[in-house]
């Protein structure tokens, strides 16, 4: 176990993958889960401020990205798996309780690892992505129905080969692009309002044609190196699994997650465009517990690398609060 504010490596055995993560400081346990499409890397500003005040951090490649295994079959991607995983980090690294951060695909494993495991994890949060209980509709049943004839992301991940294709054609444009569409410098009124439901992904999307603002030359080049070497399969099969981890998480349906919690956001948050509750009024009914929901102004979804400094702070209110 790492004892100082260095970032150090290492593969951890859990759930019957690797994974690999990285760690700093030493204290009570505190877990960070990326999202799509990235990497523990994510969570570089953080690492060495949350291990100062006290804390073990450890931030994985979640399953299927970067140093960890990256299982074959679509279904070893499901909600199921990915919150065994962490649950199995907790057991692996000698500790009983921790607590769990999640942003973008982070963030439902976060909040379902904290519903299924409520003796394990402590405390739980979440950026951009907000708590939503288990409804009556398959979620990809209900996109269908809405989308009908349009083109939605989500959707078009399903079919597997088709989105790796047209992403894996052109590595640096996908990250550039896919970035900049999530960034708080994104220009919503410039794309369609719709597309048709054959189109690709970036079809008609903005390309900013140089590396987004919020990240340098050389943290680019981190996330380009890590998918030019590893592909997008099996981060995109998290997408496929969105019915399937319905159908196994029946047991939790309208559940309340009643741990101490947080919620962080950007102001210019896509997801919160496609919400139902884009002010998260309701989110205090859901996370009972909740202590808070902060909001960064001038930053899109990216906010952990977008406004490093503001979700450091927000985080280490939330923890030296526990």
């Amino acid at each position: 176990m790492s004892t100082n504010t260095n970032t150090s490596f290492r593969a951890v055995p859990t759930n019957g993958v690797n994974l690999k993560i990285a760690e700093a400081g030493s204290g009570p346990l505190v877990i960070l889960c990326h999202g799509f499409p990235e990497s523990w890397y994510c969570w570089r500003h953080q690492l060495k401020p949350l291990a100062d005040a006290g804390f073990h951090v450890v931030a994985p490649d979640m399953r299927g990205y970067g140093g960890s295994d990256k299982p074959e079959a679509i279904e070893a991607y499901d909600q199921i798996e990915l919150t065994n995983d962490m649950a199995g980090i907790v057991d692996a690294l000698g500790y009983d309780t921790a607590v769990i951060i999640g942003h973008d695909w982070g963030a439902p494993v976060a909040w379902n690892t904290a519903l299924r495991f409520p003796d394990k994890i402590r405390a739980v949060g979440a950026l951009s992505v907000p708590y939503t209980p288990r409804g009556d509709i398959p979620p990809l049943d209900m996109m269908k129905e809405i989308f009908k004839d349009q083109f939605f992301y989500i959707l078009y991940f399903q079919e597997p080969g088709v989105a790796e294709a047209e992403l894996e054609a052109d590595i640096p444009r996908f990250v550039r692009m896919f970035m900049h569409l999530g960034s708080a410098a994104m220009d919503y009124e410039s794309v369609p309002a719709t597309r048709p439901a054959d189109a690709k992904l970036l079809d008609d999307m903005p390309d900013p044609g140089a590396v987004p603002s919020f990240l340098t030359q050389e943290e680019f080049d981190y996330y380009v190196n890590e998918f030019s070497k590893n592909g997008l399969r099996a981060p995109l099969n998290w997408y496929r699994n969105m019915n399937r981890s319905w159908e196994r998480l029946a047991d939790f349906k309208g559940a309340k997650i009643t741990q101490p919690s947080c919620f962080i956001v950007g102001r210019q948050e896509g997801v919160l465009r496609m919400s139902a509750d884009p002010e998260l009024k309701t989110l205090p009914d859901v996370l009972p517990n909740l202590t808070e929901i902060t909001w960064i102004e001038n930053c899109g979804h990216w906010t952990s690398q977008e406004k490093p400094q503001e979700v450091t702070n927000a985080l280490l209110k939330f923890l030296k609060g526990l």
